[in-house]
């Protein structure tokens, strides 16, 4: 396997999420590339690069990488000028606002239908989350994984294909902030302690309080986007790709 199609295999597998080929795979692998560095930072908000470059960087040729880029900047991650080449969107904080405000409707109406579920359908969360401080995980790049995975387990668990998959396509949007959340050691420690209480409650049919938390718990989340900076931002940055401006 080439670098090119392995580290497009392992970009989706990091998010959870399945990936649907294009009729170009090519232009598939391209896109999960860019969209992954996009994710880290390696190509940062308001950075600019031209096709020829981005196309040289990956190795592959226009066609591929132009339907890659225009799938990117219909999905709102990058934007075309004229004559001036491609630009990595500046982050829209007021449609992060609503993609979580969304979120909490999606969520607590999963957990609203969680009293019919069977009661082992949660035991994959209970075995992440509900562990001795010990076996906590504290990288940030591992804990939004994580935390993703809690969340899309309860919507999972509530059985509504079609509510999990718009689910899965607000946590798309909001991925490129949310690991930001646990760079402060605080953050990971408060989502450990709540995501199992929060079981707890289901446990015990106290349906009711869970939501109570669940509501707060994505509500601080989503306060803590608003609190990001551009300095933040680039602390998280993995690397500057060597083709932009």
């Amino acid at each position: 396997m080439d670098d090119l199609t392995e580290a497009a295999a392992e970009a989706p597998a990091a998010s959870g999420t399945k990936v649907t080929y294009s009729a170009n795979p090519l232009a598939e692998q391209v896109y999960q590339l860019i969209k992954q560095d996009i994710f880290s930072f390696r190509l940062f908000p308001g950075d600019r690069f031209s096709e020829n470059d981005i196309a040289q960087h990956y190795g592959v040729s226009r066609t591929p990488m132009r339907d890659a880029l225009f799938r990117l900047a219909r999905e709102g991650y990058l934007e075309v000028g004229f004559r001036r080449g491609w630009k990595v969107c500046d982050i829209d904080f007021n449609q992060l606002d609503q993609l979580y405000d969304l979120r909490i409707v999606l969520e607590l109406a999963a957990l609203e239908r969680l009293s019919g579920a069977p009661h082992d359908a949660m035991d994959a969360l209970r075995a992440v989350w509900c562990v001795d401080e010990r076996e906590r995980e504290s990288r940030p790049a591992t804990m939004f994984v994580l935390d993703e995975g809690f969340h899309r387990g309860l919507v999972s668990a509530a059985g509504n294909n079609e509510m999990l998959r718009v689910h899965n396509e607000v946590t798309e949007r909001i991925r490129i902030v949310r690991r930001l959340d646990f760079l402060k050691a605080h953050r990971t420690s408060a989502t450990y302690d709540e995501h199992s209480a929060m079981l707890h409650l289901i446990d015990r049919g106290k349906f009711g309080e869970a939501a109570i938390l669940l509501r707060a718990h994505i509500t601080q989340s989503k306060l803590e986007v608003r609190k990001i900076t551009l300095s933040m931002l680039a602390t998280a940055r993995d690397e500057k790709l060597p083709f932009v401006s």
